[in-house]
């Protein structure tokens, strides 16, 4: 999780005083263990290291190449045997990873970027093209924003100085806001801010020089291949494979000079990942020279750590982890003010309140911090094994593609025998999959919006605002192939979302997520990641006596409903909700074209009279939104209309500091 930045002016001009000074600064915090730079003929560039390996101890970045070209690099690269095998006559030994991409570049130019495996963010300046190039693997965990216009270009790992040092005020992105509005998650490319763009995963961003300004080109480097298939004879093959792709997937996320932190729930893709990454250890294979655990619990959520689980994965290991009640700290979770969830001390680039973190989250910080782990190891796309309520949707659609009647037929008896269901509603839930959005009755799709919307939002934004649901195409990749595609899209746009945390300094890694790894799951059938009733079919027969048995007989416990009528009431009543007074007379989220404020302050009303109808999620939402723009205002960053400096002041004013109403705004 090195930091890299990058500012080039067409016209040769020199950043304004203090201007780099001001970045470097805004970078420090995430890259302590190198202060490196390159400048030349309008171009700047910063790089700060945050080293996890021991080749990255000898880098030196921003990295020349010999045919000029200047190249930042924030990764780790997973197949460095294979590429300095292949270009062994052009690398000394041991190359460094800067070192192995940078010599792959000058061998095969653009075409480098397919053959990089791993997790990985590149920049890449060329001066005697005059163009940047800007890259991300291709599944994104990493982070690279750009921003440009006819005479500069700038971009940057973390937003804050492309929003802070811009210059000039920013517009906020309607579509992005729609899509965090719904729960969903906004797309990977996009950002909260109109001329603030993401690096999209497994794509390049060309920009070059040329009559007008900047061209930028966008383009796809490497796709999963939807025609690959792997078919064996037997059961055990593909059990065989997948302990192999697993234990390389945990292999090589193990590469790091200090010990490695795993994340361990008692679920099973963190059971497997820890008890694989042991496997991998014990065998010598393995370059970190421990792995330790941490877990954080609460009895009474289903989806946290449980005890009688992952202590099943510490006996097996003979050792302890650490372990957070978050439980016991739950009255830590304080509710705090309307407008206090974002302090201006801290910049906030996103809607994510920066107020402060949660008191199991700073011990977890803590831990990380004492015990210097540099990688932590997350479970995090283990959906991809079969995860979830076993369903024959799309195995049935894989068939009905195929027009594999009679194999449908003999699938669809015995689902129906096994889920104690009649055949016909099972085969019309696959072929719904099929039909046109329009055609299909989705209640919670036909009216998206929140009632204080206001009408040119909705009609701007209308399928932001429903959640793009899933539609399968007939003639095409394989259904089961189209669902995989769709749940790694969710898993892009969640690393999109949350962006690099200063008081969290770890780089974390994702097995499930490995490309390789993937390739393999959505190239075997369907029928073996999901058996007829069974979730993990192949997972669980795989990792026998690697896991523990009652990890891989366990029951998986079922999700609590997202909120009773009881828990609503509760909920309603527990919150002192902030009077028109306290919001104050201009709502920033009215100026930009959001919401209509007397809709909203009336909806706001009728809760504060325990109305019950009232959607309780969506008005805290717009708190949250509401206040995040006021931080954006007061930050001097963005302007709406018609407000002016007696108006910002109001700002302030409407959000008292010693007001004893409090409100919970954990979105």
């Amino acid at each position: 999780m090195s930091v890299q930045f990058g500012r080039w002016d067409l016209e040769g001009q020199p950043p304004a005083s203090g201007y780099i000074g001001r970045v470097s600064a805004t970078l420090a915090p995430y890259g302590p263990d190198s202060n490196e730079s390159y400048s030349k003929d309008g171009l700047s560039i910063l790089y700060r290291a945050f080293r996890t390996t021991k080749e990255s101890h000898r880098e030196v970045q921003p990295h020349i190449c010999p045919s000029g070209v200047v190249l930042t690099w924030d990764g780790r690269l997973d197949n460095r045997a294979d590429l300095i095998s292949e270009l062994r006559d052009s690398l000394t030994i041991p190359p460094t990873d800067v070192a192995i991409v940078a010599t792959a570049h000058e061998k095969w130019g653009i075409n480098f970027l397919a053959k990089l495996i791993g997790d990985w963010a590149l920049s890449l300046w060329n001066p005697r093209e005059r163009s940047v190039l800007l890259a991300k693997d291709p599944i994104g965990t990493k982070h690279l924003y750009y921003s440009f216009d006819d005479k500069q270009l700038t971009w940057s790992t973390i937003l804050d100085p492309l929003v802070l040092f811009a210059g000039r005020t920013v517009e906020i992105s309607e579509e992005y806001i729609a899509s965090w509005f719904t729960s969903m998650f906004p797309a990977a490319h996009l950002t909260p801010y109109v001329d603030i763009h993401a690096v999209p995963p497994s794509c390049s961003v060309l920009l070059r020089s040329g009559k007008h300004g900047l061209k930028r080109i966008v383009g796809k480097y490497w796709d999963f291949d939807p025609d690959k298939r792997i078919r064996y004879c037997t059961d055990g093959e593909y059990e065989e494979h997948f302990r192999s792709a697993l234990a390389t997937a945990v292999q090589r996320r193990l590469r790091s000079d200090r010990p490695v932190l795993a994340e361990l729930s008692g679920g099973m893709d963190s059971s497997s990942i820890v008890c694989m990454a042991d496997l991998v250890i014990a065998r010598g294979d393995a370059e970190c020279p421990r792995l330790d655990t941490i877990t954080w619990y609460d009895e009474s959520k289903p989806n946290w750590g449980e005890l009688p689980h992952f202590t099943k994965v510490e006996e097996k290991r003979g050792r302890v982890g650490h372990h957070i009640d978050a439980g016991a700290l739950r009255e830590d979770h304080s509710q705090i003010p309307f407008g206090a969830e974002f302090v201006s001390g801290r910049f906030a680039p996103t809607p994510i309140p920066n107020s402060r973190q949660s008191e199991f989250c700073n011990q977890n910080a803590a831990y990380i911090r004492v015990g210097g782990y540099r990688v932590t190891l997350s479970g995090i796309g283990g959906e991809v094994t079969g995860d979830g309520v076993p369903t024959p949707t799309p195995e049935f659609q894989n068939l009905l593609a195929g027009a594999h009647f009679f194999t449908l037929f003999r699938q669809l008896k015995a689902w129906a025998a096994k889920m104690r269901q009649a055949r016909l509603p099972l085969l019309w839930k696959a072929l719904r999959g099929f039909f046109p959005l329009l055609l299909r009755e989705i209640p919670e799709h036909s009216n998206p919006a929140v009632p204080w919307f206001l009408p040119g939002f909705i009609s701007r934004n209308r399928g932001a605002l429903r959640g793009r649901p899933f539609r399968v195409k007939l003639f095409g990749p394989l259904p089961s192939f189209q669902h995989n595609l769709c749940t790694l899209d969710i898993d892009r746009r969640l690393f999109a979302l949350y962006t690099l945390r200063r008081e969290l300094l770890s780089e974390v890694r994702f097995p499930y997520l490995d490309r390789d790894l993937l390739q393999f799951m959505y190239a075997i059938p369907r029928e073996q990641v999901v058996g007829v009733g069974q979730r993990r079919f192949l997972m669980k027969r795989a990792l026998v006596a690697i896991v523990p048995d009652e990890i891989l007989k366990r029951k998986k416990k079922e999700t609590v409903a997202p909120e009773s009528s009881k828990n609503v009431t509760t909920e309603r009543t527990s919150i002192e909700w902030p009077t028109p007074l306290e919001i104050g007379q201009h709502m920033i989220s009215s100026c930009v074209g959001i919401i209509d404020p007397d809709r909203f302050k009336s909806e706001l009303e009728k809760v504060r009279r325990d109305n019950e109808k009232a959607p309780i999620e969506s008005l805290k939402r717009t708190l949250t939104l509401e206040s995040w723009l006021r931080h954006l205002t007061l930050q001097g960053v963005l302007t709406p209309p018609g407000i002016n400096k007696e108006n910002k002041d109001s700002l302030r004013l409407g959000t008292p500091t010693n007001s004893k109403r409090r409100l919970s705004l954990r979105v």
